[in-house]
């Protein structure tokens, strides 16, 4: 699969390295070729670098990773995504977001022509996508959105990167609560002090018979 990676910081250079040693070609799209945070990423021989709009046109799936606040300019320098897949990874946080919107996705929507966008990769932190191992077993990814087609990429990228499952919390009536659901672990891990190696998995018991 042809994977465009826009913000090639701690959650898609995470992502980038776990798709590309799965198979997967990473278009990063990055302002300046020449000269990027996340470099090192092109020592992997399925990863090249492309200005955005480049990236994203030779891309069928595009990851969004980017600062809340440029969620909207990013999307406009996207191009044509008629028929493309995005996956919002982005979360506002304490406030920080686009002018106007209570999620990044929503604002996603409004300045793409693609309806295929899905909320995924924002419910943990970057170091639980280097390593989704925790003892005996992998923890879980969440996503949410209208999508379909949308979700069925989502869910299969999920396993490419090592996650044990990734569940469906619904439709794009839930970006919220998957932004709320980040900004749980971030309050656990940061101003509760569980510190960041901390994880969820769904647990499921089965039914009395």
């Amino acid at each position: 699969m042809n994977i465009a990676i826009i913000g090639t910081g701690n959650v898609g250079g995470a992502l980038a390295t776990k798709w590309a040693n799965a198979g997967h070609q990473i278009n990063l799209g990055v302002k300046n070729t020449s000269e990027f945070k996340g470099m090192s990423l092109l020592n992997n021989t399925n990863t090249s670098a492309f200005s955005v709009d480049e990236a994203a046109q030779k891309s069928q799936v595009i990851l969004l990773a980017t600062p809340a606040t440029a969620a909207v300019d990013v999307s406009q320098g996207l191009g044509d995504t008629k028929d493309k897949v995005i996956i919002d990874a982005m979360n506002i946080v304490m406030g920080r977001g686009p002018e106007g919107y209570s999620t990044t996705s929503g604002a996603i929507l409004d300045h793409t022509e693609t309806k295929d966008v899905v909320k995924c990769f924002n419910t943990t932190g970057f170091n639980n996508m280097e390593d989704t191992d925790y003892m005996d077993q992998a923890i879980d990814m969440f996503m949410a959105g209208d999508s379909i087609k949308g979700k069925e990429i989502a869910r299969q990228l999920a396993l490419d990167a090592g996650f044990a499952e990734c569940y469906d919390v619904g439709g794009n009536d839930k970006f919220e609560l998957m932004e709320q659901f980040a900004w749980f672990w971030i309050n656990l891990a940061m101003f509760q002090g569980q510190g960041r190696e901390i994880a969820f998995k769904l647990l499921k018991r089965e039914s009395p018979t």
